[in-house]
């Protein structure tokens, strides 16, 4: 006669001992069925199955383990019976007909809720770690609102220079072209050619769906862009002129723009000369000439904080810069230039450079100077004064204005463009080498006439 199982068998064999003794003629597979009948739903208690078992080899109960007389617990209770043996209260007994003591239900139910409770609150604050790490776009009721399309009156916006995913969406839901910025936001997200949008304006529909304005912002036919290059070593008139060529305005708009309107760095003395940053720009079409500058400022300021200059080092950068860009014409003769201009400075000889003397006369096209503009009295005219001029003569590259800060290391006092169509520079360290290097220059003079 087998044994009644331990407190630790398998539910499912305390079942099956159960109905056998309550049914001995019944068979264990008969009463297994009719269990499996009428189990609970999935979920409804517990979703781990009642006849899971373990095996024998690893330290489970075999399939021919007998049955449990504590199977009289019903399912709910079941679930807890771990607990039964460990945190056992005897006041909480009582005896049923059959002398056998059952648990009190105000306790057996007090677990059951306390452990709900766990499962919720838990539930709850891992849901909120969860959210938490997801960017929400949507409304207080839960929905995104969005324009069903396709637009209406056409509108024209302005993308800033360095605007963000988050900036574009603001700006056309300012200017009703989406129905809110979180709607553009989705649609941006799900798009990875969305963060090639560039700078520049756009001609849009009012009241657009998120995804057709996306797909219209990124269509070339529909960016209006004024594309303005402005290269290095141009002198402040030259960028005037320049500007009043490719947009709407005239040189002389330029010129009655007050530097006090630019926020200048302080470096600049409230001059524009040397600080109007030389790059490509995309103005709006409806930009002023004042913001057109300002733009060309502050990239500027941006690129001189990110080499770390400001004060009188900026000021310094800037001047010999400008020098730096008028004279190179290859970017591995600038960081010799700068080690020529440091050079002389520190043997206070005057620098004698041309392109200080074309800045007085405001004048292109040469590759020399001439006896008379080299007598000028003007305080640019680095072959009589000694030292650096009082400003820069053009606004420098990143390029000249690195060499400037880090020239090359040599003893060169002297250079000069030999073949001016080429840009060949030669270095000397004597005067002697200078004359040779000289002579060669006015041999190209004297097979080029009109261009010294």
């Amino acid at each position: 006669m087998s044994q009644p199982p331990d407190s630790q068998a398998p539910l499912s064999w305390r079942r099956r001992y159960r109905a056998a003794k309550t049914n001995p003629s019944r068979s264990q597979d008969d009463v297994v069925d009719q269990q499996l009948d009428h189990s609970p739903v999935a979920g409804e208690v517990d979703d781990v199955p009642y006849d899971q078992t373990l095996a024998p080899e690893d330290g489970g109960v075999s399939d021919h383990h007998p049955a449990d007389p504590y199977d009289h617990l019903d399912p709910v209770d079941d679930l807890l019976v771990g607990h039964h043996d460990d945190f056992h209260d005897p006041e909480d007994d009582h005896e049923d007909d059959h002398g056998r003591r059952r648990r009190s239900p105000f306790v057996r139910w007090g677990s059951i809720v306390a452990a709900l409770t766990v499962v919720v609150v838990g539930g709850y604050f891992a849901l909120q770690v969860v959210t938490g790490l997801i960017p929400s776009f949507q409304r207080s009721d839960d929905t995104i609102a969005d324009y069903p399309g396709p637009g209406g009156s056409e509108v024209a916006i302005e993308v800033p220079e360095g605007a963000g995913g988050g900036q574009i969406a603001e700006i056309l839901a300012d200017n009703d072209v989406v129905a809110s910025s979180a709607a553009f936001a989705a649609a941006a997200a799900v798009n990875s050619d969305s963060v090639s949008i560039q700078p520049g304006s756009y001609s849009m529909l009012e009241q657009m769906s998120a995804e057709q304005a996306l797909d219209r912002m990124l269509d070339p036919e529909f960016r209006n862009v004024n594309g303005v290059t402005v290269r290095e070593g141009l002198w402040k008139a030259e960028v005037f002129e320049l500007l009043a060529d490719q947009t709407d305005n005239e040189v002389a708009d330029y010129e009655a723009v007050d530097p006090a309107d630019l926020d200048l760095p302080a470096a600049a003395g409230g001059e524009m000369e040397g600080y109007l940053f030389p790059d490509t720009y995309a103005f709006g079409p409806d930009d002023t000439p004042v913001e057109q500058l300002r733009q060309m400022v502050d990239l500027g300021k941006q690129k001189y904080a990110d080499l770390g200059l400001e004060g009188d080092a900026l000021n310094e950068a800037i001047i010999k810069g400008s020098l730096i860009q008028a004279e190179g014409a290859f970017s591995d003769d600038l960081p010799k230039i700068a080690q020529v201009i440091d050079n002389r400075l520190a043997e206070d000889q005057p620098l004698g450079f041309d392109s200080t003397v074309h800045f007085i006369f405001q004048e292109r096209g040469r590759a020399g100077t001439t006896d008379k503009q080299r007598d000028s009295d003007s305080p640019y005219n680095t072959y009589k004064v000694v030292g650096l001029p009082p400003g820069p003569i053009d606004s420098p590259g990143t390029a000249a204005i690195e060499a400037a800060m880090n020239p090359a290391d040599g003893p060169w006092l002297y250079f000069v463009t030999t073949n001016p169509s080429t840009g060949e520079t030669k270095f000397a360290v004597t005067f002697k080498e200078h004359n040779e290097n000289v002579a060669e220059f006015q041999r190209w003079c004297a097979d080029n006439p009109d261009d010294c």
